[in-house]
């Protein structure tokens, strides 16, 4: 498949002023857009570009692909994988093999971000086996990359309790992952690069964690962290301790274990990522739990706690909470312990999780036995709740519900009015509020309206016209083929606008004669003002590169499985990582967990409660080299 770049060389000067030339620049620009990273700005030239309209199939086939490039990042996966199906019809109608390939490899890392994973294998199938076919070393291992993606999402997708603790469909997925991301790593071994090593490294290691091995997994992210370390890949390098941290909990290897943790913390405060920074404190803070050295883990709780605050996250907030209640609770400090297990229930009640409200429950009942408090009552649960939720509500929302209360929509507001007199003497009566309502509505409820649209002119109503009843037409059938005939063309009328709806189209294809073959949706037609033109001025020393599926390079990948992904997430539970070890350690190592709980005085035999309810995913486990979750 030619580049742009070389379209734009072979314009000839004739071909200078016309549509095809407009539609090449307006590419260019938008090139240079999505490259600096204003991928929408990128998109409204590649649209224009589109509108503009060109005769050359190359053209418009890198133009459909970096606007499926461009709506992925964008995360506007279903109009990316419009503008790669575009790509692919174009390049089978061209019979360009490499062009397939690439199409069907973008298609298939697409189709994969949807949870589409059958129909992702599929398309990353043909890419390889045309690479195959054209002897495409790079295109093959981008191919054999994309493949271990998938299979290791679909594994991730179906579901996984403990790593190693999995259904037999689960195991086979992940098993297909090893085998492919093993085969890019032979293949770049023999090319030679290094930093695509590095990735299917990481990749391999997440994914023999994932199936229990965590020997396996250990050997895969020490040689990550030996080929980060190689580049100076301080993110990599960060996710590599982390990667290995994680293993080493599971093997019992908890100083290994902190100190991994302790490398991630370091790097996380030097690339200035606050959430990782909390990350890191979490993991250390559990660590020296199971090591018994509260002092430390109370230290580092504390650490990811102002964090968590500092970023909203009520997640991670609660979650800081309960660990410092059960830290002070084992150093028997029980007043603090009580105060952060009415913090957890307070922001477990403002979360709403139910087991976590539960847990927080019983704690509190347990701490408040020791202490020789009285015992509490759900009354005082449903109170410490409410004050809870009115000391978060700002004075502008209370305000808001007050007033809210005071106009009702029903007879028995009125009943109220006189209570809500302002200071100049003035309210809005019910029947106002009505007029008020009416008004500000009328002009949404005419355009809901229905209209009857038929072609040729408008629908005039004939007084007193009535239609007959479908009992009544049926006893008068047409008597003759004209009458049938004419009930045919009326239905080709009324259908002729949906059929032409459903044909095929390329947009911004226009034939030799510069005419549009079909204009594309929303096109208007109208020309690019100076000042766009102008902005064209600037990118004519740029040049538009191919823009299909590569070897991953750093700031080329969106998602792999590496690391977790966080794509357009808020705050919530970022101070979290979603490989908390914690949580599994309380099943998997139980018994070491019991020796950890500080024994409660005065008789009282029940411990204090561990949450169960942390959802569990794989340690990091798919990376994406830009736009990287931690």
């Amino acid at each position: 498949m030619s580049s742009l770049s070389a379209s734009a060389e072979n314009l000839t000067d004739t071909q200078t002023n016309d549509g095809s030339s407009m539609c090449l620049e307006l590419a260019l620009e938008g090139e240079r857009l999505c490259k600096s990273g204003d991928c929408r700005a990128g998109v409204a030239f590649f649209q224009a570009a589109i509108q503009a309209g060109t005769d050359d199939l190359r053209i418009l086939s890198a133009i459909y692909s970096q606007l499926g490039n461009a709506y992925f990042y964008l995360g506007d996966y279903a109009k990316a994988m419009d503008f790669h199906k575009l790509d692919l019809t174009l390049a089978r109608s061209m019979n360009d093999k490499l062009g397939e390939a690439k199409s069907s490899g973008n298609l298939g890392n697409t189709l994969k971000v949807m949870g589409r994973f059958d129909e992702a294998a599929i398309c990353c199938e043909r890419h390889l086996t045309l690479a195959r076919q054209l002897g495409d070393r790079l295109s093959e291992s981008r191919a054999l990359y994309n493949l271990g993606n998938v299979y290791h999402s679909k594994g991730k997708h179906m579901g996984q309790r403990d790593p190693g603790d999995f259904s037999d469909d689960v195991k086979e997925a992940l098993m297909k992952a090893v085998g492919y991301y093993q085969q890019n790593l032979a293949l770049m071994r023999q090319i030679g690069d290094r930093g695509a090593q590095g990735r299917a490294c990481g990749n391999l290691g997440n994914t023999y964690y994932l199936l229990g091995d965590f020997q396996a997994a250990i050997v895969h992210h020490q040689e990550r962290l030996s080929i980060a370390r190689e580049f100076g890949d301080k993110a990599a390098e960060r996710r590599a301790n982390s990667n290995l941290g994680n293993s080493h909990i599971f093997l019992g290897q908890f100083e290994l274990a902190a100190e991994n943790y302790k490398r991630t913390l370091s790097l996380a405060i030097e690339l200035g990522e606050r959430a990782v920074e909390a990350q890191a404190c979490y993991s250390l803070g559990n660590t020296y739990t199971l090591l018994k050295d509260f002092s430390l883990a109370i230290e580092y709780h504390q650490r990811h706690l102002a964090i968590a605050q500092e970023l909203g996250d009520k997640v991670g907030e609660a979650r800081a909470c309960w660990s410092l209640g059960n830290a002070y609770s084992a150093i028997g400090n029980y007043e603090k312990a009580l105060h952060y297990a009415q913090s957890h229930y307070s922001l477990a009640t403002e979360l709403g999780d139910p087991v976590g409200e539960s847990t927080a429950r019983m704690n509190i009942t347990d701490l408040r036995k020791v202490l020789g408090l009285p015992e509490i009552t759900p009354t005082d649960f449903d109170a410490m709740s409410s004050d809870s939720q009115r000391s978060k509500s700002s004075p502008e929302e209370q305000e808001t519900a007050q007033t809210v209360r005071q106009y009702r929509l029903t007879p028995d507001g009125k009943k109220v009015e006189h209570h809500t007199k302002s200071e100049s003497g003035t309210i809005m009566q019910e029947d106002d509020f009505f007029d008020l309502l009416t008004n500000s509505q009328s002009k949404r409820m005419d355009d809901q309206r229905c209209t009857l649209k038929v072609a040729g002119g408008s629908v005039s109503v004939v007084e007193g016209a009535m239609r007959k009843p479908l009992t009544a037409q049926n006893r008068n059938p047409p008597q003759t083929k004209d009458n049938r005939n004419a009930l045919l063309e009326m239905i080709a009328d009324l259908q002729s606008e949906r059929m032409d709806e459903q044909r095929a189209t390329l947009p911004g294809l226009v034939n030799r004669a510069g005419l549009a073959l079909k204009p594309p949706p929303g096109a208007t037609g109208v020309a690019p003002d100076d000042a766009f033109l102008d902005m064209l001025m600037r990118c004519q020393g740029s040049r538009l590169e191919e823009q299909r599926s590569e070897l991953p390079r750093p700031g080329d990948i969106l998602e792999d499985s590496e690391e977790g992904t966080r794509r357009g997430r808020s705050n919530i539970g970022a101070t979290v990582p979603d490989e908390d070890f914690f949580s599994l350690i309380s099943r998997v190592q139980g018994g070491r967990m019991e020796d950890q709980r500080a024994a409660v005085p005065l008789g009282v035999s029940r411990r204090l409660a561990m949450p169960n309810n942390v959802h569990v995913q794989p340690p990091n486990a798919t990376t994406k080299e830009p736009g990287k979750k931690n």
